[in-house]
């Protein structure tokens, strides 16, 4: 696989959701990840609440959640640096608040860069339910390759 060729200018949603199509696992582009936003530390992003994503106690996954952070951090990081570059996750350490509801409709995820470094990225990502209270809450590393 190859990355998008990288925009002359800022990177825009559109960008993003070609990286998605084309960078990621196919199981990573099931989760359906929409990019609604793209602002100067980061991205926002929405996770349709599938029935696949739900277990039988009625409510969205924890795995799910915690694969869409870790999606949503990588296209922060690749905002920021105008384009996608080789990565990977040092670290995700993620917080569960709420229970996301199999008819919640979708998550809203916003994913930061809180300090980007030569080699290490540092960046949080909160999963938002419709009425904006906090689901789940990450934080994560990303060394740069």
């Amino acid at each position: 696989m190859t990355a998008p060729t990288r925009p002359a200018g800022p990177v825009d949603a559109a960008h993003l959701q070609d990286l998605l199509a084309s960078m990621f696992a196919p199981w990573v582009q099931e989760l359906d990840l929409v990019v609604r936003a793209v602002e100067p530390d980061g991205v926002m992003l929405a996770l349709p609440v599938g029935s696949r994503h739900v277990h039988g106690g009625g409510v969205m996954c924890g795995q799910t959640l915690m694969a869409a952070a870790d999606t949503a951090m990588v296209l922060a990081i690749s905002a920021q640096l105008g384009g996608f570059r080789p990565m990977t996750t040092v670290q995700l350490q993620t917080s569960f608040l709420r229970p996301v509801a199999r008819d919640a409709g979708e998550v809203t995820l916003v994913a930061r860069v809180l300090k980007p470094g030569r080699q290490l990225v540092f960046g949080e990502i909160e999963c938002l339910l419709p009425d904006g209270k906090l689901a789940a809450h990450a934080t994560t590393t990303y060394a740069l390759l």
